[in-house]
């Protein structure tokens, strides 16, 4: 059994601005407060970042407590929005070491695609319509190595595929995943093993 991470307190970030981009997810040259993004529905650009290892695991995270988004559910390894500006595979690495404190570069990185999620949230005071820029990217590093950022994280595991599958299976009752991602997550694991063959 892996030891637990250790854990890294950090104050808590401003609001970042971010770039809007149109409903098929064109550049329109604008930017706003991730804020005022969420509050008008303004559609634009996060990255997901999966990593798993040689021996077939997957790391997850459990988001915040704090989250005002499906606080407490395990989800992709590390994600977060683009700030203004800042090229995909730059938010994925900053990302990866604010949030698990983990150094990537930009040649691990694979882009398997994007794809758009609209969710609205609090009642529709959070309209988050956003395309995720998926990324997949092998952990070369052990478990307890990680450093968790507990403004963004719970907690971290390695699950191995049939655990994923497993528990993806149930997610409507077992309060694990985000039930609604189903494909998604069946998409990512695809695309995982199609890198590791």
């Amino acid at each position: 059994m892996p030891t637990e991470p250790p854990t890294k307190e950090v104050f808590t970030f401003m609001d970042e601005f971010i770039d809007i981009v149109t409903e098929k997810g064109i550049p329109t040259g604008r930017s706003a407060l991730k804020s005022e993004v969420h509050k008008n529905g303004w559609y634009h650009n996060t990255v997901h970042l999966w990593l798993y290892t040689k021996k077939g695991e997957i790391l997850l995270q459990q988001r915040s407590h704090s989250k005002q988004i499906h606080p407490l559910l395990w989800d992709v390894s590390v994600a977060g929005h683009i700030d203004a500006g800042e090229s995909f595979e730059a938010a994925a690495i900053r990302e990866a070491k604010e949030e698990i404190g983990i150094h990537l570069l930009e040649s691990d990185l694979t882009h398997i695609g994007s794809q758009l999620h609209k969710g609205e949230y609090n009642n529709g005071r959070i309209k988050d319509y956003e395309f995720h820029q998926m990324f997949i990217a092998e952990l070369t590093v052990p478990l307890n190595t990680l450093i968790i950022n507990k403004e963004e994280v719970e907690a971290i595991k390695l699950v191995d595929f049939r655990s994923f599958k497993i528990l993806l299976e149930s997610s409507e009752t077992n309060g694990h995943f985000i039930p609604e991602n189903k494909s998604y997550y069946r998409f990512i694991l695809d695309q995982i093993n199609l890198k590791r063959t």
